[in-house]
């Protein structure tokens, strides 16, 4: 866990630090028996590709997940996730980096709470943006 942020540190427009995945074969499988998505495009290879599918596909929900730890891990012990939201615009293949990205596009105090809204997204590592998304922290006040 990096340091703790604070809201009087952060700025609209600011980019939050990235978060690199990669999806392996046996990361999908874990992913399907604790999910309960055994859809196959996602773990077998011939199936996937039997549906026109260049290879297996990472879960989307997988991906949502993966956005979601990387506000967790941004806001730090004492700050809070408290909605990530997402789409699935694209597939990332199996055996490749998915990177979580995101940008802070609004701060706010409501009801006592220190808001920031954020624009985030994972992509491939050829910057296609796959999942565009958006979250909503709570962070810590210096004060």
């Amino acid at each position: 866990m990096s340091d703790q942020v604070y809201f009087e540190d952060v700025q609209e427009g600011q980019e939050i630090p990235s978060l690199t995945e990669k999806c392996t074969s046996q990361r999908l499988v874990m992913w399907a028996a604790g999910s309960g998505d055994f859809y196959q495009i996602h773990y077998d290879k011939d199936f996937a590709q039997n549906t026109g599918l260049p290879d297996r596909i990472t879960h989307g929900a997988l991906k949502h997940a993966l956005l979601g730890r990387l506000l967790h891990e941004w806001v730090g012990d004492q700050g809070r996730v408290k909605r990530v939201a997402c789409q699935y615009r694209g597939m990332d293949m199996v055996n490749q980096d998915v990177i979580c990205h995101g940008r802070i596009t609004k701060k706010s105090q409501q009801g006592g709470e220190n808001i920031v809204e954020l624009e985030i997204w994972a992509e491939t590592p050829q910057g296609q943006k796959t999942t565009p998304g958006t979250g909503v922290v709570s962070l810590p006040s210096r004060g």
